[in-house]
C-alpha cells in the first residue's frame, strides 16, 4: 500500500486538511497541504472551511488549532509528542509566579499548553515576538514566557528593561554547539550563519541573520550567498533545499551529536504511518473543555490582530 496516495484519498473524502511545521521529516511535509511555522499555522487553523484539522507538528500546535476552531475536529498522530519548552512552564507554577507580578502584562510564546494561554495576555510566535512586544506602552510592565533565550533577545531589540523572563528553554535550540559553529565557519568561510532566536546569546553572535523558522527560509531564498549554517531544528533544511536547489544548506550540530544535526525528537515522533491511521480513525482528537477554550483564546486572536 502506499501510504501517501492514500492519504491524499482520505483526506478528499473527509474534507480534512493536513497542516505540517516546518520540523516535521520530508515525508511527511511532503503529503501536507500546508508546511508553515507557528504563526502561519495558527493564521491557516484559524481560517480553515475544512471539516478535520490533522495537525502534523506537536501537542501545543494541536491545542492552538482546537482552540481557534473549537467546531472543526482537529486531530495529532502522535499523542505523547510534547515540547520541552512548553513543558518548561505549567499552568499551576504559573499562577503561583503571577502572584509576585501584579499589574504585569502576561506575553506567551505559543510554545505553551492551553492552561498557560488561559492565564496569558497575549501570544507571540518568533515570527511576531518583537512586534508584539513594541505594541505595548512603553511603560508598561511585561512578563515574557517560557522561552528565556527569546525573551532575552526581544529583550536586547526593544531596549525594554521592564521585562520578567521565565527560565525555560527549548531542548534543540539550547544545546547548539558554539566551538562547532566555528568550526564550521572556518571549513565554509563563504557560509553565513542563519539562527532562531530561541538559540543562546553565544549562538545568536555569531549569526548573519537571525528569525524565526520562516523568516531564516525566506532570507535563504533571497540572499546572493550559497552556502548557510543553520542552527535551527533540521527539519527546515528541506524546504530551504526545495526553494533554494542550488544552495548548500549545512546543519548547525548539538554539543553532543554523532549523526551532526539537530532534531526535536517530538516532531520526529510523526510518521506516514500514523498520519494514515490517524485520518482513517478519526482519532487521536484534540479535546479541550469549552471554559478553558474561551479564556485561551483571547491571547491568541491578539496576537492575530496584531500580526495581520
Amino acid at each position: 500500500m502506499n501510504l501517501s496516495e492514500e492519504i491524499f484519498k482520505l483526506k478528499k473524502e473527509k474534507n480534512c486538511v493536513i497542516l505540517s511545521h516546518f520540523y516535521q521529516t520530508a515525508d511527511i511535509q511532503n503529503i501536507a497541504d500546508f508546511v508553515g511555522d507557528s504563526l502561519q499555522l495558527s493564521q491557516i487553523a484559524a481560517n480553515t472551511t475544512a471539516d478535520i484539522i490533522l495537525f502534523c507538528g506537536v501537542n501545543f500546535m494541536a491545542e492552538t488549532a482546537k482552540i481557534l476552531s473549537p467546531n472543526k475536529k482537529v486531530l495529532l498522530p502522535e499523542p505523547k509528542a510534547g515540547c520541552s519548552l512548553a513543558d518548561s512552564c505549567n499552568a499551576e507554577d504559573l499562577k503561583i509566579f503571577l502572584k509576585n507580578y501584579p499589574n504585569h502584562t502576561v506575553v506567551s510564546y505559543v510554545n505553551t499548553s492551553v492552561g498557560v494561554k488561559a492565564l496569558t495576555d497575549i501570544c507571540c510566535t518568533s515570527s511576531n515576538a518583537v512586534k508584539i512586544i513594541e505594541s505595548l506602552p512603553k511603560n508598561e510592565k511585561i512578563v515574557f514566557l517560557p522561552d528565556r533565550n527569546l525573551g532575552s533577545y526581544i529583550k536586547s531589540i526593544t531596549k525594554r528593561n521592564d521585562i520578567v523572563i521565565w527560565d525555560g528553554a527549548c531542548h534543540v535550540h539550547e544545546e547548539f554547539s558554539v566551538e562547532k559553529i566555528i568550526e564550521l565557519k572556518q571549513k565554509y568561510p563563504a557560509a553565513k550563519v542563519l539562527a532562531h532566536p530561541e538559540c543562546k546569546k553565544t549562538v545568536l553572535i555569531l549569526a548573519d541573520k537571525i528569525g524565526s523558522t520562516a523568516a531564516l527560509l525566506e532570507f535563504s531564498k533571497k540572499d546572493e550567498c550559497k552556502q548557510f549554517i543553520v542552527a535551527t531544528e533540521s527539519g527546515i533544511l528541506h524546504q530551504m533545499q526545495i526553494s533554494s536547489p542550488q544552495k548548500t544548506f549545512i546543519p548547525a550540530p548539538p554539543i553532543d551529536s554523532t549523526c551532526g544535526c539537530n532534531d526535536c525528537k517530538f516532531m520526529k515522533m510523526i510518521t506516514l504511518e500514523k498520519v494514515y491511521n490517524t485520518l482513517k480513525n478519526e482519532t487521536p482528537e484534540i479535546i479541550i473543555d469549552s471554559d478553558l477554550i474561551e479564556k485561551a483564546k483571547k491571547s491568541i486572536l491578539r496576537m492575530l490582530e496584531i500580526s495581520q
